[in-house]
C-alpha cells in the first residue's frame, strides 16, 4: 500500500450540471485521484477513436483500490464570473458586430470551489502501479507524461505532493449503502467514481461521508476500486 499526501489552496470537482449554477463536489473525487495518480505514474488515459467529438479514455487502464481522507475538511466559496459562448441560432447576432470576432452572448454564472485542500490518497492491490507512482513522485516521467498535476482545473495546481511514510489520523470518506442504518451524516457528499465522456449514463458516482472520528486505521468501506 502508498499513501500520498495533497495540499492545494484551491480545487474544484464539478459534478455534471446545466444552467448558471456550477457546483462541487464537497471533497477530492476518486475518479479526479485516479487521473492524478495515473499523471504521476506517467500514464496516459487519453484516447481518440478519430470519430467521437470528445477524447475517451482508454479501456485498458490499471485497476486499483483507492481510499480518500481528510486531515481537515476544506471549506466551499463561490465566485461570479462571465460565460462566454457561440450561441445556437440568432440568440444574441445584434452584439457580435461589437465584440468585434470574440464570443458576444455573455451570462453571469456562479461557480463553486473548495479552498485548503489537505487529503490523503491510498492505494493498494497494485503493486506495480504503486512503484511507477513512487518512480513518478521521483520524476522519472518528468519527459514522458502528459500536461502537470492539478486538481479539477488547470489553474488550480498542487502546492504539495508526496508520499507519506506515516500517516496522520483522517476522516476517511465512507460509501453510504441502503444497509448502512446510521441515518443523515454531516458532510455527506456524491463523488465520482469514473466518467464515461461519451455517454455521461455510463458515469458512476456514489454518495460518501467521512467518518465521524479521525482514525489512522481505513475503514473497509472507505474502499472503491477504480477503474470503477
Amino acid at each position: 500500500m502508498i499513501s500520498l499526501y495533497v495540499q492545494a489552496p484551491f480545487a474544484v470537482f464539478r459534478t455534471f450540471t446545466a444552467g448558471n449554477f456550477r457546483p462541487t463536489a464537497g471533497f477530492l473525487t476518486h475518479s479526479a485521484a485516479y487521473g492524478l495518480v495515473l499523471n504521476i505514474a506517467g500514464i496516459d488515459s487519453r484516447f481518440d477513436d478519430g470519430e467521437s467529438a470528445m477524447t475517451l479514455m482508454k479501456t485498458n487502464l490499471p485497476g486499483i483500490k483507492i481510499a480518500i481522507g481528510a486531515l481537515c475538511f476544506p471549506h466551499v466559496q463561490s465566485l461570479y464570473q462571465q460565460g462566454h459562448n457561440y450561441p445556437v441560432g440568432n440568440t444574441g447576432a445584434e452584439r457580435a458586430p461589437l465584440t468585434k470576432g470574440n464570443k458576444y452572448n455573455i451570462t453571469p454564472m456562479r461557480r463553486e470551489l473548495l479552498s485548503n485542500l489537505h487529503a490523503y490518497v491510498c492505494l493498494d492491490e497494485n503493486s506495480e502501479l504503486e512503484q511507477r507512482v513512487r518512480n513518478g513522485l521521483a520524476g522519472h516521467y518528468n519527459t514522458t507524461r502528459y500536461g502537470v498535476p492539478f486538481l479539477g482545473d488547470n489553474n488550480f495546481m498542487v502546492d504539495v505532493l508526496r508520499e507519506e511514510a506515516e500517516r496522520q489520523p483522517a476522516y476517511w470518506y465512507e460509501e453510504i449503502t441502503e444497509s448502512d442504518g446510521r441515518g443523515p451524516r454531516p458532510r455527506t457528499t456524491r463523488l465520482t467514481l469514473s466518467i464515461d465522456r461519451q455517454n455521461m449514463a455510463k458515469t458512476k458516482s456514489a454518495l460518501f461521508a467521512p467518518s465521524s472520528e479521525q482514525t489512522l486505521t481505513i475503514p473497509e468501506n472507505a474502499w472503491v476500486s477504480v477503474p470503477n
